[in-house]
């Protein structure tokens, strides 16, 4: 027999069904203690009759006292604490009074009591009453400080997307400025071939990156795919300069990344590597799985880091810095980003992430 995957609802979830729950069994469990004190106490099964008297007074004045509590608790606290307390006397008066009558009524018909002899079981009618309110007052501040809570996270949610959002839409317009720049050389040169085969490539790429969500995540052999048609593009540009070469492994491919997280470096290494040496570079984008970590590295064989030409930002403006901030928003603490020469020379950019198979949910 399959199991239910249908997951409980919370139990306060419902306010009013949790009130009426938790009202009834309450007092019922009032009653029973109270008549099974009373019996032991060879006070007779009679003693069932005012107990049940007294647990119904009790439950109505309850009941009047959550009324008047609901608006008293989002008022100032000055009159929220004295009119509560003020209630809370009243109430126990009252349900002493009830209470002594109902008793003496059964138990001494011929003298019924008199002033303050009504008053005579105000003090656990009180200890009664002000256990009820502490603990309508200490559920509604806890649901009410759970649903700030909730508030909160969404907001910090909807902070952190609109944060990614803001840091990929920095990713493109460089890449899209040099590719435009190129098949606008291709059409002065009257090379329509070439140029219509870029802006196909170009098409498909631009489509990758409006399709998916700013705060998508894509598998790692997507996210290689995405690269590899990238490179195609900027391969008609530089030809043998740009020499491109891929090592994933088969079992760090399902791992899920932020989309469009490798291209900057990858665009990073073009700029850096290719464009300034006359003979081009070599760009490796490599991946393994390490025990329940992804390490990816993206390596380069350019003259590596100089004094003249940090590899800290794009002209854009945005670069290294960029994918260390998504990686933070993305995984916390739980990622490494290095960025280093190269061993060989060059220079090397490694990330390790947690190995995740399941899309994170966005706010």
């Amino acid at each position: 027999m399959a199991r239910s995957s249908r997951t409980p609802k919370p139990f306060f979830d419902d306010k009013n069904r949790a009130f009426w729950l938790l009202q009834s069994a309450g007092w019922l469990g009032y009653f029973l203690l109270r008549s099974l004190g009373g019996v032991a106490n060879n006070m007779g099964l009679l003693f069932i009759v005012p107990t049940a008297l007294a647990t119904a007074t009790g439950y109505s004045l309850t009941l009047l006292m959550g009324a008047a509590f609901r608006k008293l608790i989002t008022a100032r606290p000055f009159w929220t604490w004295s009119i509560s307390i003020a209630l809370l006397l009243i109430s126990s008066a009252a349900f002493s009074t009830i209470e002594v009558w109902a008793n003496a009524t059964f138990y001494h018909p011929g003298t019924p009591p008199e002033g303050a002899q009504f008053l005579g079981a105000i003090l656990l009618d009180f200890a009664v009453l002000g256990a009820w309110s502490a603990l309508y007052y200490a559920i509604n501040f806890y649901l009410k400080l759970e649903l700030q809570a909730d508030q909160l996270q969404r907001l910090e949610g909807q902070a952190s997307a609109a944060q990614l959002a803001m840091l990929r839409y920095q990713l493109n317009p460089h890449f899209l400025f040099n590719t435009l720049n190129s098949i606008s050389t291709l059409v002065l040169l009257r090379q329509t071939d070439r140029a219509n085969l870029m802006l196909s490539r170009l098409s498909g790429f631009l489509r990758y990156t409006l399709v998916n969500e700013p705060t998508a995540q894509v598998t790692l052999a997507q996210e290689v795919e995405t690269l590899k048609l990238y490179l195609e593009i900027e391969k008609m540009r530089f030809e043998d300069r740009l020499r491109p070469r891929f090592d994933i492994e088969p079992a760090a491919a399902g791992t899920r990344l932020p989309s469009l997280l490798l291209q900057p470096l990858v665009e990073n290494a073009i700029k850096y590597a290719v464009t300034p040496q006359e003979e081009g570079a070599e760009i490796a984008v490599s991946a393994r799985l390490i025990g329940d970590r992804v390490q990816i590295s993206v390596t380069d064989t350019g003259p590596g880091l100089n004094e003249t030409q940090p590899r800290t930002t794009y002209s854009t403006g945005v670069g290294l810095a960029n994918i260390r901030d998504r990686l933070t928003q993305a995984y916390g603490s739980r990622q490494r980003f290095e960025a280093q020469p190269g061993a060989a020379g060059g220079f090397a950019v490694t990330i390790e992430v947690p190995y995740e198979t399941e899309p994170k949910e966005t706010a």
